[in-house]
């Protein structure tokens, strides 16, 4: 490591002598409690337990389960010995879990109980693990977890730079297939100070821990508050008038909302006559609606943002009062510029790609180089998002670009290409468009327009099965509607702006 690296093991260092005997980590499934001494005497038992089966610096170690205070672990051994954590969407399926595995090459897997069977049926087909380990506490068929807790040890650090790669989080299918973002220890850490800076975090600070440790809001929430201090208290599965009591009995005052997480809590609230007071703050995407109760009826602050998975989570942030339906302005380490197609800057008030660059940009999608170079291209990373900036320099968010439309229901994304490609394996289906439509749950909601074979007939639930039963549930068409015929273009290809004005009210 050199003079001027920084790590996250080294936050963990640093953390165990300041924050020595303040609560890290509380387990609420099973009343597990650390103080950040407790983790960092953790992580380096496993860390030697891990150095101890072979694991070395650059790794992939892949984890499919729930969150837990093993999952956490996993991330700061991994940060120790400079290997790499592969989180899966356990949301996926068997299939779609060993494309991402493989497509990294993880050699070991962690897994939680409930998906053990399913990936077992996949084993012949991950030539590259070689252990599965039980991931939550020992429970699970695999070998256990407690087995690479060795006894504390003064075990060797390996070398690990700010630059090194920490975690590599799959995107969205990107014309049906999913790409590996590699993160660095600098990327985790500037998130952290971001988070700090914006949502004032403290020792004070209680963290509901409810998104999952595989995405990147989730995980980013999550060291933020770590980094920051704070309390991350971890529940496995979410159920809102179990999390209304448990924000109320433990003083929780952060959390991050998808919809409909935070409209879900205010409901649970009226019904069992409690107060979310302590909530000073909720970060998210929520609707106007959803916002403005919450701040009425709290007195809690809403912030707003824009940001990727390749952007370390945030591009920009703020107060949703300050311009409500902005996405904040550009956080203090990130430059962004808005461009047209030939990458020239557009004017002020006009919309454009935004692109960015800085700290905060990822290391690159895993084995791609040719993307890579596409995504980076002209020094500066294009996000394939649109936006607009205004005179007082908000960021507003206006959609995606044709060929990277995305849908985003209840905060996952969605590519319409890996959908469509799905549906069209269907006998009686000739043609289909996926586009995304208003949904009074999820936000946005995910609808198929279907032509179908002549002669053939298909019904929408039967559809949206045969999808569900082929990739993950979260990616299936809400709605369906089957038409005569596609709008088609002059070259005759499908007109999805056509389809979108005829069919995208819902």
């Amino acid at each position: 490591m050199g003079l001027y690296d920084f790590s996250f093991y080294d936050l963990i260092v640093r953390n165990a002598v300041a924050f020595a005997d303040c609560t890290c980590w509380r387990e609420i499934d099973d009343g597990r409690q650390l103080t950040f001494l407790d983790y960092k005497n953790r992580v380096d038992q496993l860390a030697d337990g891990l150095s101890n089966i072979g694991i070395q610096k650059g790794d992939r170690l892949g984890v499919v389960g729930k969150n837990s205070l093993e999952f956490f672990l996993i991330y700061g051994a991994a940060a120790a010995l400079g290997a790499i954590v592969l989180p899966v969407n356990w949301r996926l399926s068997p299939e779609e879990m060993t494309y991402n595995l493989n497509d990294c090459q993880a050699k070991i897997v962690f897994v939680d109980a409930e998906f053990q069977q399913p990936l077992a049926t996949r084993r012949g087909d991950l030539p590259t693990v070689t252990t599965f380990y039980n991931l939550k506490a020992d429970l699970g068929e695999e070998v256990t977890f407690a087995s690479l807790l060795h006894a504390p040890t003064e075990f060797a650090r390996t070398d690990v730079a700010s630059s090194d790669g920490f975690v590599i989080i799959h995107t969205a299918a990107v014309a049906g297939r999913p790409r590996g973002a590699l993160l660095s220890h600098g990327n985790i850490l500037l998130a952290g100070m971001h988070f700090n800076y914006y949502l004032g975090l403290s020792t004070s600070d209680v963290h509901l821990n409810l998104l999952p440790l595989f995405h990147v809001a989730g995980l980013f929430m999550a060291t933020s508050c770590f980094h920051a201090g704070a309390v991350n208290l971890n529940i496995s599965k979410f159920e809102a008038k179990s999390a209304v009591k448990l924000i109320v009995d433990s003083g929780v005052s952060l959390l991050f909302d998808f919809p409909p997480i935070l409209d879900s809590l205010l409901k649970a609230a009226v019904e069992e006559h409690l107060e979310l007071r302590s909530l000073r703050g909720v970060v998210g995407l929520g609707t106007q609606a959803t916002i403005e109760e919450f701040q009425k009826t709290t007195g809690g602050r809403y912030y707003v943002m824009y940001g990727q998975t390749e952007t370390s989570c945030l591009t920009s942030m703020g107060q949703y009062s300050e311009r409500p339906g902005s996405a904040g302005k550009v956080v203090m380490m990130a430059d962004v510029q808005l461009v047209d197609d030939h990458g020239h800057p557009v004017a002020l008030g006009e919309i454009g790609e935004i692109t960015v660059k800085g700290p905060m940009v990822f290391m690159g999608y895993w084995d791609l180089p040719k993307d890579n170079a596409h995504v980076f291209r002209d020094g500066w990373h294009h996000t394939g998002d649109l936006g607009r900036f205004d005179e007082q320099g908000f960021l507003f968010y206006a959609g995606r670009k044709a060929e990277k439309e995305l849908i985003k229901p209840g905060g996952e994304n969605v590519y319409p290409a890996e959908v469509e490609k799905v549906i069209l394996q269907h006998p009686a289906v000739a043609k289909t468009v996926v586009i995304g439509v208003p949904d009074p749950k999820w936000k946005e909601g995910i609808k198929a327009v279907c032509q179908l074979h002549e002669g053939k007939e298909l019904a929408a639930k039967e559809l949206i099965r045969f999808v569900g039963e082929r990739i993950a549930s979260f990616k299936k068409p809400q709605y369906v509607e089957f038409v005569a015929a596609l709008p088609l273009k002059g070259d005759g290809s499908l007109d999805r702006d056509a389809v979108k004005s005829l069919y995208g009210k819902g």
